[in-house]
């Protein structure tokens, strides 16, 4: 696959609040996925469909701890990317007279 192909896919599986919201969780380290939903407040299969398709994108990865699945980003600088497109945006809404949001 094209790298330019590979690109739109990893930022159309970005497009989605509650991945960015994972990806953020996970940039300060490892988080099982009941940590996550608890973090979240959304529901444990909706968590879990969120990192299936992370995963499957190699954004995250998973280890197995006894009988819990630990999961962090598999490239620390995806997190810095989204840091990075989030502090753009927020100067920007500074720029147009907003409130940015954390």
């Amino acid at each position: 696959m094209a790298l330019f192909e590979r690109q739109a896919r990893l930022c159309q599986a970005l497009a989605d609040p509650k991945r960015l919201a994972i990806i953020h969780l996970l940039r300060d380290g490892e988080r099982s996925v009941g940590e996550l939903v608890a973090a979240l407040g959304v529901r444990q299969p909706n968590v879990s469909q969120h990192l299936m398709i992370l995963r499957e994108l190699g954004v995250v990865t998973a280890r197995r701890a006894g009988n819990v699945m630990r999961y962090r980003l598999a490239h620390p600088a995806i997190g810095q990317a989204c840091d990075l497109v989030r502090q753009v945006l927020a100067e920007q809404e500074v720029i147009e007279g907003g409130e940015a949001d954390a």
